[in-house]
């Protein structure tokens, strides 16, 4: 049947639809770093513990970019439809879902919280035994298949990070929904599906910034500017920023970056321009936003010894290794990753969104260029040439 065409707010008749088959466009990738092809596809209904939603809004990450580019083999299977940072409304649900109901707008998060299993119900950890990110999967977890096919039926089309949000209508398990506010400002909320959350999260709960730190932070895309966000609001005295690109500079000093590193014009290693500007002691934290071996050994360096803590925030491809002696750790620097900012998603992020809502983090400049849907090329063009943050995509 032909998709229901929703309204800017996205409201639709789910009567209509429910239980049926979806035909609605999606931008399908055929082949790493072939064109997206904006086209019609089959969207099925959701099955046990599923929930079908229209996609209101989506972002395009590097996340997305370094799968687009087919950078590590082992994960590339096409057709398939990429994108995870977006804001949706509920179209219908699947048997079991009781969290949800047919119009609540949600929040599509990569990592899974299904709140029942020993992962989710500890404090150490906020992966979850069978929805934690996976950049492997590409079916759906009840049965192994695919709720996306080719318009005719004849191809499946393959999803991507639990998510998929590069199409008009997706399904996602219900553990990779979050719930939010009918009120909540839905361009905003885009923004925790991913790159906000990962930032700002990486300060406050994997490294737990204190009040008058320091910390460098390697990479000033989306991820890295909110972990300077993140740093600010704890009250952090010095934030270093590091990028090649000096338009990055500009935009750091609203969200609190205090100093910056240009690698290309230091004339020495860049931690060692961070000592001289410590004192000759390096910073408290570090983070890695850029998925670079050498960035990566540069911020490890670039922290106090004794106490100094680095967080891995980059995506690196295989099979480079880390580039660290064991007896470099000796030295009392530590190095951690995290995923999607230690937040448990359904639990923790909808108080996080009232934080961003309220002011506590400070969201406006992210979103650098809004376009619609069909000129996602473009949105991609941009990303590339580091020229944007966060592009928005309308449907």
């Amino acid at each position: 049947m032909d998709s229901l065409e929703g309204s800017s707010n996205g409201s639709s008749n789910p009567i209509e639809t429910r239980g049926k088959v979806i035909t609605c466009k999606a931008a399908v990738v055929w082949g790493p770093k072939q064109p997206f092809v904006i086209e019609e596809i089959q969207v099925h209904p959701p099955q046990k513990l599923e929930v079908r939603i229209k996609i209101l809004y989506t972002c395009i990450c590097h996340t997305d970019l370094s799968a687009w580019k087919g950078e590590n083999e082992t994960q590339a299977i096409y057709p398939r439809i990429l994108g995870h940072e977006a804001v949706g409304i509920v179209e219908s649900v699947g048997e079991g879902v009781n969290d949800m109901q047919e119009g609540d707008k949600v929040v599509p998060i990569f990592n899974g919280e299904c709140q029942e299993c020993i992962y989710c119900k500890s404090d150490k950890t906020n992966l979850c035994e069978k929805f934690r990110v996976n950049p492997f999967k590409s079916v759906m977890h009840s049965d192994g298949k695919t709720r996306f096919t080719t318009r005719d039926g004849s191809q499946p089309i393959y999803h991507f990070l639990n998510t998929s949000t590069f199409s008009e209508y997706s399904v996602l398990d219900s553990a990779c929904l979050v719930k939010i506010g009918s009120d909540a400002p839905l361009k905003m909320m885009t923004l925790l599906s991913c790159g906000v959350s990962t930032g700002v999260g990486a300060a406050w709960n994997t490294a737990d910034v204190q009040k008058g730190s320091s910390l460098a932070v390697f990479g000033l895309g989306s991820v890295g500017l909110a972990v300077a966000e993140g740093a600010r609001s704890r009250g952090a005295s010095r934030i270093i920023g590091v990028d090649i690109n000096p338009s990055k500079f500009l935009k750091g000093v609203s969200m609190g970056v205090t100093d910056f590193i240009n690698p290309m014009d230091s004339g020495k290693p860049v931690h060692e321009k961070i000592r001289e500007m410590t004192g000759g002691k390096g910073v408290d934290y570090s983070f890695e936003c850029t998925g670079n071996i050498d960035v990566l050994r540069e911020a490890f360096v670039s922290t106090h010894d004794g106490w100094g803590l680095t967080v891995v925030l980059g995506i690196h491809p295989t099979p480079k290794m880390m580039p660290l002696h064991p007896m470099e750790l000796f030295d009392g620097r530590k190095i951690v990753a995290s995923v999607f900012g230690d937040f448990k998603g359904k639990s923790q992020l909808p108080k996080f969104a009232d934080d961003c809502i309220n002011g506590v983090v400070k969201l406006d400049g992210f979103i650098t260029h809004e376009f619609p849907f069909a000129e996602i090329n473009e949105a991609f063009s941009l990303l590339m040439k580091g020229e944007s943050l966060r592009c928005l995509l309308q449907f």
